[in-house]
């Protein structure tokens, strides 16, 4: 089973390694990556300050210059070390056991604004790029449609696939391939931001437990969540949580 997991807007400091582009999972994705990452420097280099607001999604000049000068410190990390948005304080990656860390290091699948995706051991820069934003004339999800889709046709080919991701990432890619996702609900309503925190907790139980597929996981049981029904179309089907009070 493979869990495709959206980035956080959020990043840790630093890094213990030089980011090399070579280094990153699906080489195949590097002409493309190599193109964006190109304009996106270019811009980072130009220093126009409203050209790097709209592309960053900050106001303050200070906390521009703080990002131009930690993406270019070139210290990487590990992608799952460097995003630090709800679901990966959920998920509470560094107090899994080995065992549990190998399962979320072979079986998620991180989306990415700049890299279009990663494996969470991918070493990645401190990149700020607001979620929807163009990179230039580039638009970062229309760039990766077509190569993520044949890339990640052909990986996902014989895995189940649980998509916890952000609807905005199915502009990146949306599996051809029957898969699963998740809704939580609250009093019988919706659970919207605190949906992040659900989907971390959904990904803690998948790796300690080591779940393999999807009927393994509708038949976890998950603390503070009740399995309320099952709904399915023609091309996914939507497990719903009932959150308890």
């Amino acid at each position: 089973m493979k869990i495709l997991l959206a980035p956080s807007e959020t990043k840790s400091l630093g890094g213990n390694r030089e980011f090399k582009l070579e280094n990153l999972s699906f080489t195949n994705l590097n002409r493309v990556r190599g193109n964006l990452i190109d304009e996106y420097e270019a811009i980072l280099k130009r220093g126009n300050f409203d050209e790097l607001k709209e592309l960053f999604g900050l106001k303050k000049q200070e906390d521009i210059q703080k990002r131009i000068d930690e993406y270019f410190s070139n210290q990487a990390k590990e992608a799952i070390l460097r995003y630090t948005g709800v679901v990966f304080d959920y998920l509470d990656y560094l107090s899994l056991d080995e065992s549990a860390k190998e399962y979320i290091n072979n079986n998620v699948l991180i989306f990415s604004n700049l890299y279009g995706v990663v494996k969470p051991n991918d070493f990645i820069l401190n990149y700020k790029l607001k979620q929807g934003a163009k990179v230039g004339s580039l638009k970062p999800e229309v760039l990766y449609k077509e190569a993520l889709k044949n890339i990640l046709d052909k990986e996902l080919e014989e895995e189940d696939i649980l998509d916890i991701r952000a609807g905005f990432y199915n502009k990146f890619y949306k599996p051809s391939k029957f898969y699963t996702t998740l809704k939580f609900l609250k009093n019988g309503k919706v659970v919207s931001h605190w949906a992040k925190a659900y989907r971390g907790l959904v990904l803690r139980y998948c790796a300690i437990n080591s779940i393999q597929s999807i009927k393994d996981f509708i038949s976890m049981p998950i603390e503070g969540l009740n399995l309320k029904e099952i709904r399915e179309s023609k091309n996914f089907q939507e497990i719903i949580y009932e959150v308890e009070q």
